[in-house]
């Protein structure tokens, strides 16, 4: 049975919508798109929950109106500027020696209960990068198999509450309810790495308008993410100022001159901020220095996050840059400079069937990742915002929903279950009496032999 959905991606200078539907083949099909300029946004945050429901209310209308469905629950894209990452691990022992589905969630909700997050933060994803099995390290999938203990390494992403609950306000001010909430990087990601690049390790880095997200790949899952409050805006801040003319004129500029080449010395002409009926000469050799020094310096920051992550030499695939501001000509020769000759490649989104031109683009990569991320778990196993267990093995939604109702702090199966089973199949009423019977002759026969010894 096919499913419709609806992502909607909440970056600081443009709101996307997109409206897919899901085949029962999980074949994706894109049936509806809208996108807004962002009203009551700064570096990915809300701060006016009114004017960023009015942009989000009209990019999802425009997607309603070409797709021709009211679908009122979407999954969300949040930005990872206030969010904080912790590596947390947990433990479980095996009672029957096979590891089912049921034995991989209670490890992982183990894992999340002894991480030490602070009240005041939420946990958006907590992801999986390591199973033990027993003593064998590094396990892709755990499941179905034999052993005593099993073990796990999650990396858990946090943001706080706060930014959360006002993402989610504005988003319902919309008239649509939140389903699901993803780190932005993390979708990003999902829509421009393949299989290769995701075994051999490799960092994704989104650079949008006025931020820039960094996510670190090893092998199945994330393992390092961070946030820069710098993207393409600042270059027309900058050439604004440099340049005397007003934020549009400079915007213009960018766009059309905008190279990290060997430029030229051709003059053009502007005007003056503030007395725009007057013109001066600029030379292009000013531009290009002006963009050249904030491009750089950005990724200088952004190649120390790499360097601080300690996941370097893990990197075999290099750095993949996307997002609007990756567009810009030159930019990845200036990359390969900085990040001392990793492989460097330019990314846009994933094709998908029905995919509209204007959505083709860089600046589209996180937005088609939510939609990805919709269709199908992208990590075998992951604990989402809702603390829902998502895994790539799904099971009949019946049996899912007992599972998830198991708490880690909670026996699996509480006593009073337990005497329900007994009523209900009598079968196994023998074989737990002899288990019962076996466990006294032991502990007799144990005390008898004390009692002489002592």
């Amino acid at each position: 049975m096919s499913k419709t959905i609806l992502a909607i991606d909440i970056g600081s200078t443009k709101i996307c919508a997109i409206i897919a539907q899901i085949n029962e083949d999980d074949s994706i099909q894109v049936i509806g798109a809208g996108t807004t300029k962002a009203q009551g946004l700064k570096k990915g945050s809300i701060t006016n929950i009114e004017l960023a429901s009015k942009s989000i209310k009209t990019a999802v209308a425009d997607a309603k109106r070409v797709a021709g469905s009211d679908i009122k629950k979407a999954t969300v894209s949040i930005s990872g500027a206030y969010t904080k990452s912790l590596n947390s691990n947990g433990i479980v022992n095996i009672p029957n020696k096979e590891i089912s589905f049921k034995e991989i969630e209670r490890v992982m909700q183990t894992s999340l209960y002894n991480a030490n997050i602070p009240n005041e933060y939420e946990v958006l994803h907590a992801l999986p990068f390591n199973f033990k099995v027993d003593d064998q390290d590094f396990i892709e999938d755990p499941l179905g198999m034999n052993a005593s203990r099993l073990e796990v390494e999650t990396h858990i992403i946090t943001t706080q509450k706060s930014n959360l609950n006002n993402l989610k306000k504005a988003v319902r001010g919309a008239g649509v309810e939140v389903e699901n909430v993803i780190l932005n990087g993390y979708a990003s990601s999902i829509a421009t790495i393949n299989s290769d690049e995701k075994e051999l390790g490799v960092a994704v880095i989104d650079m949008g308008g006025n931020t820039s997200n960094i996510t670190i790949h090893i092998g199945n899952s994330i393992k390092y993410n961070d946030f820069l409050g710098v993207g393409s805006n600042h270059v027309t801040s900058d050439l604004s100022m440099a340049l005397h003319t007003p934020l549009n004129v400079a915007d213009t500029v960018k766009l059309n001159y905008g190279s990290l080449l060997t430029p030229t010395n051709d003059l053009i002409e502007l005007p003056i901020i503030g007395d725009e009926t007057n013109t001066h000469e600029v030379s292009l050799e000013v531009v290009h220095n002006v963009i050249f020094a904030r491009v750089e310096e950005t990724l200088m920051i952004l190649a120390q996050f790499i360097e601080n992550s300690g996941l370097k030499e893990q990197m075999g695939a290099g750095v993949i840059l996307t997002g609007g501001f990756s567009k810009m000509e030159g930019i990845r020769d200036l990359a390969v400079a900085t990040f001392g000759s990793m492989p460097v490649r330019i990314a846009k989104p994933l094709e998908l069937d029905g995919l509209f031109d204007n959505l083709r683009g860089a600046e589209y990569s996180s937005a088609i990742g939510l939609v990805l991320y919709s269709a199908s778990s992208y990590t075998p196993y992951e604990i989402d915002v809702n603390k829902k267990v998502r895994h790539s093995n799904e099971i009949p939604s019946s049996d899912m929903e007992v599972n998830l109702k198991n708490d880690p702090e909670i026996p699996i199966v509480p006593p009073v279950q337990e005497d329900k089973v007994k009523a209900d199949t009598m079968v196994t009423l023998p074989s737990q009496k002899e288990k019962k019977s076996d466990e006294a002759g032991a502990f007799s026969k144990f005390w008898n032999w004390a009692t002489q010894l002592f």
